[in-house]
């Protein structure tokens, strides 16, 4: 049995509704009573449409946000401690602010290793290890951050968010500015970071086809709320919600208008 790692145990979310600002107390609420555990090298995928509470609850597991309701409870392993301060690391699809434009692809990463690292040998064997991993290659590391593709910037942001080892990483729509070619290059290096370096994964997707490719598990989420939780081979074979019937039959462009209007009015509701 794997250890865990995060339990979330019956969190909400709330924020003040800017709408309704000149009305004092009014919230808007946008995640209800989740529940779920993340487990050692674990890759789960959370799916749902936009606007779902999706990025919401990814910054809540950061510990970027705290939950208005419920307990959200880390393993020792990461609490933050001397030799590990930042074992939690997040992806966001806008990952412009972790790379400077103007400055070298290899510098960045130095100084990422540096900040990271008691120990301050052995800086180009670990950068080189990284870079490997991750399939940057040496013409790419002496570009700077203003030259790089959608592509190359993000694999280097993954490379300085990595750069201070964290047990887990979270990824906010990774695949979302990527042609089919590099989403199949991104989901096998995600792989690897997790088959051969044990790095434990949540993905937050609305693709569900990329994550049938890489997690173990996966989460449905509909308008804040968990309505299915499996391991996910089971989702794509046999799915029990009815919204999870609705997405994987979206992928595959088979729904008929008397569908989408149904579930175009249960959003609104």
């Amino acid at each position: 049995m794997k250890e865990e790692l995060i339990q979330l145990k019956n969190i909400s979310y709330s924020v003040e509704d800017e709408q309704l600002s000149l009305s004092k107390g009014m919230t808007a609420d946008i995640l209800f009573d989740i529940s779920f555990t993340v487990y050692e090298e674990d890759v789960l995928g959370i799916c749902g449409e936009s606007g779902g509470g999706k990025s919401t609850l990814a910054k809540l597991v950061a510990g970027i946000i705290k939950p208005t309701n419920g307990e959200l409870i880390l393993n020792k392993k990461l609490s933050a401690n001397k030799n590990n301060p930042q074992a939690i690391q997040i992806l966001f699809q806008n990952n412009s602010n972790l790379i400077n434009p103007y400055r070298k692809v290899s510098a960045v990463i130095d100084e990422a290793i540096k900040l990271s690292s008691t120990n301050k040998t052995n800086i180009a064997e670990k950068k080189a290890k990284l870079f490997e991993t991750l399939n940057i290659n040496q013409a790419l590391t002496e570009r700077r951050g203003f030259e790089l593709s959608g592509g190359e910037r993000q694999r280097v942001a993954l490379a300085r968010l990595l750069a201070v080892k964290p047990k887990v990483l979270i990824l906010d729509e990774p695949f979302s500015a990527q042609d089919v070619t590099s989403q199949l290059n991104f989901v096998k290096v995600l792989n690897r970071l997790n088959e051969e370096f044990g790095v434990t994964m949540i993905c937050i997707s609305h693709d569900l086809k990329i994550l049938r490719k890489f997690t173990h598990r996966v989460i449905v989420l509909q308008n804040g709320r968990i309505v299915e939780i499996a391991d996910t081979s089971k989702i794509f074979i046999s799915p029990e919600h009815p919204y999870t019937k609705f997405l994987l039959r979206a992928e595959e462009f088979s729904l008929s208008e008397e569908e989408i209007h149904i579930q175009s009015n249960y959003k609104t509701q």
